[in-house]
């Protein structure tokens, strides 16, 4: 009998393939911006909307929504005029975010510890139809900003005052990946979990830079990867009974360490074939003929 004849093993499936493939969308420019954890500080402080939420009786989704991108731009803006360095931002987001999340939920009616580890860990058989459309409508938008202007926000990660001197609007960049980057957060708590969401935005990306080397193959083939890992992660999960976000990211570092040895094994084996000494071009004897 298969798992997906149930409805919400379908909207399980869509939810996590949306996530798997705008998450490394994403991710490779924060990846070369070397903020690599900045979704573990915005997930903290989705955690804050959260609990927001739960006091307020509201959807839970949409008040980390507001949150946790307030929280994002105010940290881009913070960085940007030099009052903080990136990590002190981080660590404001991990603690500051983690702590006001834990009070207001403990402050709130709905207080049980199910529902709190629901978004700590991911929920992703419990995805209602509304919640759904939420990732599938945010999900396409963070997909389609990340690829179309994608020349722009390379030029920015990759060299922010080129950028400027160029006369790309850079601030404006900056908050755009920020604001996606709390958004994407937000709507992958239903599937991995607002602790393990900033894996599925990195570790595909380090997988795929083990085999590639132009940005644009690297963006494809980690959006392929993070495409395949929710995919499988969601099967898996639904045969063997484990938690689905824990699967997807335990899959998407399979691939990582699978690829990785693949690579280094590829390039021993070149080093080792070029090491072999070639026989030198000799001249053939003179050949006599006899009569």
């Amino acid at each position: 009998m298969s798992l997906f004849q149930y409805d919400f093993m379908i909207r399980a499936l869509v939810g996590a393939l949306v996530i798997g493939l705008s998450a490394p969308a994403l991710g490779i420019y924060l990846v070369q911006r070397r903020m690599s954890l900045i979704g573990d500080g915005i997930g903290h402080v989705a955690l804050t909307g959260v609990g927001v939420g739960l006091l307020l009786d509201t959807s839970p989704v949409l008040t980390a929504v507001i949150v946790s991108t307030a929280g994002a731009v105010a940290i881009e803006l913070l960085r940007e005029r030099g009052r903080t360095s990136g990590d002190q931002a981080l660590a404001l987001l991990f603690y500051g975010g983690i702590a006001g999340g834990v009070m207001l939920v403990g402050l709130s009616d709905n207080r049980s510890n199910a529902n709190l580890m629901a978004y700590l860990f991911g929920s992703l058989t419990t995805t209602s139809r509304d919640d759904l459309i939420v990732i599938v409508v945010l999900g396409v938008a963070v997909l389609a900003a990340m690829l179309l202007l994608r020349p722009a926000l390379f030029a920015i990660c990759h060299d922010e005052e080129y950028a400027r001197v160029s006369g790309l609007p850079v601030r404006t960049l900056n908050v755009l990946i920020a604001v996606t980057a709390a958004v994407t957060v937000t709507i992958a708590m239903r599937t991995v979990g607002l602790l393990l969401v900033s894996a599925l935005m990195v570790v595909p990306v380090a997988a795929a830079q083990q085999v590639t080397r132009g940005f644009r193959a690297t963006m494809a083939l980690a959006m392929g990867l993070g495409l395949l890992s929710a995919g499988l992660g969601v099967w898996v999960a639904g045969e063997v009974d484990t938690a689905a976000g824990a699967t997807i990211v335990v899959l998407a570092i399979g691939a990582f360490v699978a690829i990785a040895a693949g690579a280094a094994a590829w390039r021993l084996l070149r080093r080792r074939v070029q090491a072999v000494p070639q026989p030198a071009d000799v001249e053939p004897p003179d050949v006599v003929l006899e009569r």
